[in-house]
């Protein structure tokens, strides 16, 4: 990829540029670095996979939130305790595996371009909230994977021949991000990786029916972010998140690589970058201080930072000290993020097209007015009554149609 194509993308990628290992995120040094690992990170995850022993009278921190929250994370949990026994924890440190064989023979398609509206159709009849397709790109994909058996390094092997990924997002529930710090938020977080898992099995059995090699990955493998703004599903945003304009921050990724012939999406701009360096509402709002209140900048944090990309980035250890200390993940900077907000309502349509031009500044004024980003008690979101569920999807196919004709883009 040349460096054209990475400036199309938002990237400046430089000439120290280092592939990040897995064995240096911040939560695979939670098993094995002392800087990271204490009494505090042991008992969070042991909240997620013990037996619930352990809670608080706190709003948001009581034994329902803890167990609803423990409840989302089921059909994750399934699929990365499966082969924990083998030295594996699928979806988390090694790519899911629970996929049959495909034929010998091949499906040719009929064009790259229509594979590719294939398997967007695929996907989001499987579930999928946003689908976008890239390049399969080396720089992004782990040196090395971490294995949480031996504490060690293991190698991160991929399929010959790999052409394309598929990437897949999975907004996460409005009202549930709201609530954030709690650990009824982290409800959301758990959805999300539970559907993820199971639109990327069907997505990576689908293409693996027609013959093809597909390897499915939620936080395995390669770094998501980048290949997410590559497939043109958002922009990279202070708070090192990927900003979409159908979900604002408020999404999980997965990605699937793949032969499949496929065409490829192009990255698309639509004032985040912009409208990130007039707003610091997140780095004011982060109980970490780990998220940056100044420009971009070419060095890395500590370990668990990518080396040779000039970017705002985000300090990973202050942030999962904050996890670990209020025992559940934080999520503070989603829902304080003007970018999170319902876009099926025609004044945040208005918004997101007003936010991509010099209006910006007075938009944040006008946010901050009307305090935008304002929790929601738990104990009020389980007050509530629901909206119906079938009413979902209508809702989301509805924002992803109005935005794909054109008429949100600012262009």
């Amino acid at each position: 990829m040349g460096r054209d194509d990475d400036r199309r993308a938002g990237f400046e990628v430089l000439d120290d540029f280092e592939r990040f290992s897995q064995v240096d995120d911040v939560f695979s040094r939670s098993f094995w670095d002392d800087t990271v690992r204490d009494e505090r990170s042991d008992r969070f995850y042991a909240t997620y996979r013990r037996p619930l022993s352990e809670w608080r009278t706190a709003n948001g921190f009581t034994q329902r939130d803890y167990a609803l929250r423990n409840a989302s994370w089921q059909v994750s949990d399934v699929f990365t305790e499966m082969y924990e026994d083998q030295g594996r924890r699928d979806g988390f440190l090694d790519p899911l595996s629970m996929l049959r064989d495909g034929p010998d023979e091949r499906l040719v398609p009929d064009s790259p371009e229509e594979s590719a509206r294939q398997v967007k159709r695929v996907a989001e009849l499987f579930g999928a909230d946003l689908v976008g397709i890239t390049d399969h790109d080396e720089r992004w994909v782990y040196t090395e994977r971490f294995s949480a058996t031996t504490g060690a390094a293991k190698a991160n092997r991929l399929p010959g021949g790999l052409t394309s990924v598929i990437v897949i997002g999975q907004s996460m529930d409005a009202e549930l991000v709201q609530t954030a710090p709690s650990a009824l938020s982290g409800t959301a977080t758990g959805l999300g990786y539970s559907r993820d898992a199971a639109v990327l099995l069907g997505v990576a059995q689908y293409i693996r029916n027609l013959g093809y090699h597909a390897v499915p990955s939620m936080n395995d493998t390669a770094l998501a972010i980048p290949l997410a703004i590559k497939a043109g599903l958002g922009e990279y945003g202070r708070h090192g998140m990927v900003i979409t304009p159908e979900f604002g921050a408020r999404l999980r990724f997965g990605k699937i690589f793949t032969d499949l012939p496929l065409a490829h999406d192009q990255p698309r701009r639509f004032g985040v970058k912009e409208f990130c360096e007039a707003c610091d509402r997140c780095a004011e709002a982060c109980p970490a201080s780990a998220i940056p209140h100044g420009g971009p900048v070419p060095v890395a944090l500590n370990r668990s930072g990518l080396k040779g990309v000039r970017k705002w980035s985000v300090d990973g250890e202050a942030c999962f000290g904050y996890w670990s200390k209020i025992n559940s993940d934080c999520a503070i900077c989603v829902r304080i993020c003007p970018w999170t907000r319902d876009y099926s309502k025609p004044w945040n349509r208005w918004w997101r097209w007003l936010a991509g031009t010099r209006l910006r500044r007075r938009l944040l004024a006008v946010d901050d007015h009307f305090a935008g980003g304002r929790r929601l008690k738990p104990n009020d979101w389980w007050a509530q009554v629901q909206r119906p569920a079938r009413l979902r999807p209508i809702i989301r196919r509805w924002g992803r149609s109005w935005w794909g004709s054109g008429r949100g883009r600012s262009g």
